[in-house]
């Protein structure tokens, strides 16, 4: 596996090397559902760069940045079992030469939704790093978790909008046995939370199976109970079209009905989604 961190080595790397690339931005503190998109890369590319970089603009909070987990030993030691090609760890004087500050991007309706309404300036952050990883990578192929699924709607806009030719694929959200959606951040939650939280994807998958008898917003309210019975502590809940991510009223408005949830374990935010159907 070979190691960069200037992007000027990475960049003449890619440029010596044949076949299509395969590209896997993280940051960090990687889990099996990492290594499960390192693998999704290696089946659609011949080469696999993950990059492993915690991004400044996408956080709206210092003490979230500051406390955001890092272990650059293990993610070497796992990738380079999972047979990862290239690892580069980006350096902030490369990503941000004229300063830490996110570009603006026309991101219309994903700003104003969900992740993007309750975390301003988040989306705009991650648009900018990735606009910036895939200029330096320049990837056939870039592989998303779908755990993120908002994110990378906002990806695919912001590609299109800087005319990447990269195609974006979305793996399968990774969950332990218990149902919680793997994450890095499950490493900062305390025993109590990390107990209780599976209840957002036993909530999310009874949404479903309740839609013969209720309506989205009942079954909204509905999961918004059972998640804060267990002490969590919900930012929203949303049920929405998978395509346009705007909300329904009725299940007939949408073929691919999803839910989405945001909710704090104690200190901890986690998020995770669900298609319905």
């Amino acid at each position: 596996m070979h190691i960069f961190r200037a992007v000027e080595s990475l960049s003449q790397f890619l440029e010596e090397s044949e076949g299509r690339v395969g590209f896997v931005p993280t940051m960090g503190a990687l889990h099996q559902g990492h290594l499960e998109l390192v693998k999704e890369a290696k089946s659609k590319s011949d080469i696999v760069v993950v990059s492993v970089y915690v991004n400044p603009t996408q956080f709206n909070n210092p003490d979230d940045l500051k406390n955001y987990p890092r272990d650059e030993e293990g993610d070497r030691s796992k990738l380079e079992s999972a047979g990862c090609d290239v690892l580069w760890f980006p350096q902030e004087s490369d990503m941000y030469p004229d300063g830490v500050h996110s570009e603006q991007f026309d991101l219309g309706i994903l700003e104003n939704v969900m992740e993007g309404s309750f975390r301003p300036g988040h989306y705009q952050g991650v648009a900018t790093i990735v606009d910036r990883l895939f200029s330096a990578v320049r990837p056939d192929v870039a592989i998303f978790g779908e755990k993120d699924f908002q994110q990378v709607a906002v990806i695919r806009r912001m590609a299109e909008l800087k005319s990447h030719p990269t195609e974006i694929f979305t793996a399968s959200t990774i969950r332990e046995k218990d149902g919680l959606a793997m994450s890095s951040r499950n490493l900062l939650l305390e025993p109590n939370y990390r107990e209780a939280s599976p209840v957002i994807y036993k909530a999310m998958k009874r949404a479903g199976e309740d839609r013969e008898n209720m309506s989205p917003d009942h079954a909204k309210a509905a999961a918004i109970r059972e998640i804060q019975s267990s002490g969590l502590d919900v930012e929203y809940v949303e049920i929405v079209d998978s395509s346009t991510l705007s909300s329904i009223v009725k299940w007939d408005e949408s073929e691919e009905p999803r839910i989405f949830v945001a909710a704090y374990a104690g200190k901890v935010r986690l998020i995770d989604n669900l298609k319905l159907n």
